[in-house]
């Protein structure tokens, strides 16, 4: 995929133009999403997205377009429309655009030359052996509700007016099933899923495993008295929590006061056993590049270190405006918006500690491993109230379901609480934790 013939179609329209700054930005992919029921097909969609978008300083006003057309005319009216947008913005002197990096880091392992090879047919092979295989975990799993296979081949360009030119090429699958499992009049579902730059780097047999015992465990489950006491949240839950807490390292929101961290670097606000990082560089993770949405090279950014608050994460107009330099962390959402800034691979750092562990050291308390209702925790705030199910534990271990419970809290009480952090770092998207075990949690039941 030739990006760098379409950076200088944009740069000739350019030519002449009364502007003070430009950014060019040329990304594509090929995407295929393959789903399947019953042991047959269910959906099979390719994709093939492709566009260009501008950046245009005039004075002190920065102006956006884009088209996901390439013809000369298409071209001429993204560069009028950002030309007209930079006008009429209302100036100011934080716009600008970074300079060249001398270097960019090496990421050998974000594209896999082998997926886009890879035969169709294998792919579609690889989503009706998931689906067996998680039927086989256990008889109690009835049915799957929903079993998927999704790839992507993707190039993206960034250019601007002050010399960088930065390119790069990446891919991923994922594979996710849903299962549902049935016992005496009960039925629970199950979800897990993996993902990989690389076509080999998928464990089918661990998906299905999860999703299985996620399904039949929760069966037969039971409720529990209102109780205050020692909790432990596995990685996706813990996840969950970091992913709310996410936006409040952004220095946009800090600056806004939509962050609960606002003015506190250097204070002790987690606990001593909890560090946090952005790690834009971590092998494999689903928000790694050699560099960010403006072309700043990426970088492992650490946030809270034992427990202490560093610092945010900035892009270059929050940087300049902060009076920070930016961490590589502008983001794009396609190519339809600007960049803004944004996490890449936020991550609780892993600990010592096996699930067992964890475990061992609860006298009496619970074991969470699912969720509801956390888009409603308040992320200025803090507080949260959330349905969840998890296990009873008692002497170290665990006894029996439970369901229809709420915890509640607040995130930054919550993180101060932790005692003990597993080695279990698993991401969720661009968020990631290992588990975590709290000293004392908030646990309403009947």
């Amino acid at each position: 995929m030739e990006l760098a013939q379409h950076a200088d179609a944009v740069e000739r329209l350019l030519k002449g133009r009364q502007i003070d700054g430009y950014e060019i930005a040329v990304s594509g992919s090929r995407d295929v999403v393959i789903e399947v029921k019953k042991g047959k097909v269910d959906a099979f969609r390719v994709a093939e997205p492709f566009g260009v978008s501008l950046r245009l300083l005039v004075g002190r006003g920065m102006g956006f377009s884009y088209s996901t057309a390439l013809d000369d005319g298409s071209l001429s009216r993204m560069v009028e429309g950002a030309l007209v947008a930079a006008r009429v913005q209302s100036p100011d002197e934080f716009h600008t655009f970074p300079e060249a990096s001398p270097s960019y880091p090496d990421t050998p392992w974000l594209f896999d030359p082998a997926l886009p090879a890879v035969d169709e047919s294998l792919k579609v092979a690889r989503v009706l052996e998931l689906e067996r295989l998680v039927l086989d975990v256990d008889p109690r799993v009835k049915r799957v509700r929903k079993c998927s296979y999704s790839e992507s081949v993707y190039h993206s360009l960034t250019r601007n007016s002050l010399g960088l030119d930065a390119a790069y090429s990446g891919t991923y699958n994922s594979c996710s099933v849903s299962a549902v499992a049935e016992s005496d009049g009960d039925a629970q579902t199950g979800w897990d899923y993996a993902f990989s730059p690389s076509f080999e780097g998928i464990d089918l047999g661990a998906v299905a495993r999860g999703a299985g015992r996620k399904a039949t465990g929760l069966l037969g489950a039971r409720t529990l008295p209102t109780m205050r006491c020692q909790a432990v949240l596995d990685n996706r839950v813990a996840a969950d929590l970091v992913d709310v807490l996410s936006g409040s390292f952004l220095a946009e929101n800090v600056h806004k006061g939509k962050s609960l961290l606002t003015g506190r670097v250097g204070e002790r606000l987690f606990s001593e056993r909890v560090s946090v990082r952005d790690n834009g560089l971590l092998p494999c993770g689903m928000g790694s590049a050699p560099c960010d949405g403006e072309g700043v090279a990426q970088q492992d950014t650490p946030l809270v270190v034992r427990g202490v608050l560093q610092g945010y994460l900035y892009d270059s107009y929050w940087g300049g405006r902060l009076g920070a330099r930016s961490t590589g962390n502008a983001v794009r959402g396609g190519i339809k918006s600007p960049p803004r800034v944004g996490a890449h691979n936020l991550h609780v750092e892993p600990g010592g500690a096996d699930l067992a562990t964890l475990l061992a050291g609860v006298r009496k308390g619970v074991f969470i491993t699912e969720v509801m209702g956390m888009h409603t925790a308040n992320p200025i705030s803090g507080d949260f109230s959330v349905g969840a199910a998890g296990f009873y534990v008692e002497d170290g271990e665990i006894r029996y379901p439970v369901k229809g419970l709420a915890l509640a809290g607040n995130l930054l009480e919550l993180f101060g609480r932790v005692d003990l952090v597993g080695n279990d770092l698993r991401f969720f998207g661009s968020t990631g934790s290992p588990s975590l075990r709290i000293a004392e949690l908030d646990v309403s039941g009947t």
